[in-house]
């Protein structure tokens, strides 16, 4: 995929600003640039200057001064595409970007495609098609949590895993493989305790990393968590109460929220997607059962479902109503918070029988139960964190990899089925030449996800998706 022509950009956002930046990069670089560009300091020549420098200049379109600017110059293989490049810095009205555009086209370069900056710096070895993956993920992240994940996974974090487990693979398939040129001669080079060590070692790992997806993808996408739970408990006054804001619509009237409401706020750095739905009763109307029906689905698509029971109603119902959603989530991995809402209503009496969860058959010291008035405020900042913690709890340590790309989690579940059938070939006593063949499978798809093993039409796919410019 990789040609030799010359590729421009800007390399901003769109629209006009203080400053902005336009990207060129191939071989004809310096002579394209030197056409437009003098140097208001140095009187030399753009190819007589050192690299990785930054200089002031006029730049000019067939003689008309069109801006000021500040020039950095890269020689390869020292770049970000890991060829001769500059990007020119210039004042940021709309109008000046296009002219240089305009005159770098003019001059011999062509408009890069989508993401093709770091098309190249994939095929040029300047990062390997993780790391360019996550390029992507950084200038998306909104949230410290997916900002993390992203540079730690564009710094190498998740190719340094594979590439240990492909080295090691590698090294017992070489002699795997020597053996079956051997294979009259009845030798092992292998030694098959110590690959059936390994075998389980990379197991472990690599569906310790698929699993990690569930949780990667709530962080990139925004951790959804279903409000739910009967008419008239304070779904949406608690939705009001976590953004901050008057996001829905509160009434005493039963059925008042019909359709799921959506909202994306950060809390400590984590992104949370929170999900009003419709009270959970039988229906009065059309309408409202679409928008019941709708509730049951996100609180499927949730990660954390926060069911709130109204605490002013008798004991008997509020357990009622506690085993019946814990019934409804028994075997999911979706986090339960069980909160008993309008506190304020209560009396001392009341609450402190409510406390007491020696009271209930079907709660006990090992659900999350809170104790919450939405309309005031009370213990929402303890929820708030409650769910922060929730979240890092899940990745503790702070060089987890944690997969947020379903084209890695695809790879690693095809990589985990084949080093599966290579451990029961192990087990079985399978020839080796088969033994091989499964194992070759698990470094294909470990392959897959650092370009190793790749496709045009897979880097198509996946560089298209890219803004222009990076």
């Amino acid at each position: 995929m990789l040609d030799d022509s010359t590729i421009c950009a800007i390399a901003t956002p769109a629209g006009s600003g203080a400053i902005a930046m336009v990207r060129l990069s191939g071989k004809d670089t310096y002579k394209i640039a030197g056409k437009l560009i003098r140097f208001q300091a140095e009187k030399k020549d753009i190819t007589s200057l050192p690299p990785n420098t930054i200089h002031l200049a006029d730049i000019t379109n067939e003689g008309e001064l069109i801006d000021d600017v500040m020039v950095s110059l890269y020689r390869a293989p020292r770049s970000y595409t890991g060829e001769d490049m500059i990007e020119i810095s210039c004042h940021g009205a709309y109008y000046i970007q296009q002219k240089i555009l305009e005159a770098l086209v003019k001059s011999g370069a062509r408009l890069a495609e989508p993401g093709e900056f770091t098309l190249r710096a994939f095929l040029n070895g300047k990062m390997d098609l993780s790391q360019a993956e996550a390029v992507a993920d950084l200038i998306a992240s909104t949230s410290a949590a997916s900002h993390k994940v992203a540079m730690n996974q564009m710094r190498g974090g998740f190719s340094s895993e594979l590439s240990k487990l492909r080295e090691q693979l590698l090294n017992f398939i070489s002699l795997i493989e020597l053996e079956l040129d051997f294979s009259e001669e009845d030798v092992e080079f292998a030694d098959r305790k110590e690959l059936f060590s390994l075998v389980r070692k990379i197991q472990a790992m690599i569906w310790e990393m698929a699993d990690s997806f569930r949780l990667g993808n709530v962080i990139k996408n925004g951790v959804p968590v279903a409000i739910t739970g009967k008419t008239n408990v304070g779904k949406s006054t608690l939705l009001n109460a976590l953004l901050h804001d008057d996001r829905a619509i509160v009434s005493e009237i039963a059925g008042t929220t019909r359709d799921v409401i959506e909202d994306l706020i950060s809390i400590d750095g984590i992104s949370f997607r929170f999900i009003d739905t419709a009270g959970l009763r039988q229906a009065a109307d059309t309408i409202e059962s679409i928008g019941i029906e709708k509730t049951f689905e996100k609180i499927n698509q949730a990660y954390i479902v926060l069911y709130v029971i109204d605490a002013a109603q008798k004991i008997e119902e509020i357990d009622r109503l506690a085993g019946k959603i814990k019934k409804r989530l028994e075997g999911s991995d979706r986090k339960l918070f069980i909160l008993l809402n309008k506190i304020d209503f209560l009396t001392d009496k009341h609450l402190e029988t409510i406390r007491d969860l020696n009271n209930f058959k079907n709660l006990d010291e090992n659900d999350q139960v809170l104790y919450i008035s939405a309309s005031y405020g009370d213990n929402v900042d303890q929820l708030a964190s409650l769910l922060v913690d929730t979240i890092k709890k899940e990745n503790t340590q702070e060089n987890d990899v944690v997969i947020t790309n379903a084209r890695h989690f695809e790879a690693l579940v095809n990589a985990g089925d084949a080093i599966n059938r290579v451990h029961e070939g192990m087990k079985t006593g399978l020839s080796s030449d088969l033994l091989a063949q499964d194992i070759r499978q698990v470094l294909h798809y470990l392959g897959e996800i650092t370009g190793e093993v790749t496709t045009d039409e897979i880097l198509g796919n996946i560089f298209s998706k890219f803004c222009i410019g990076k």
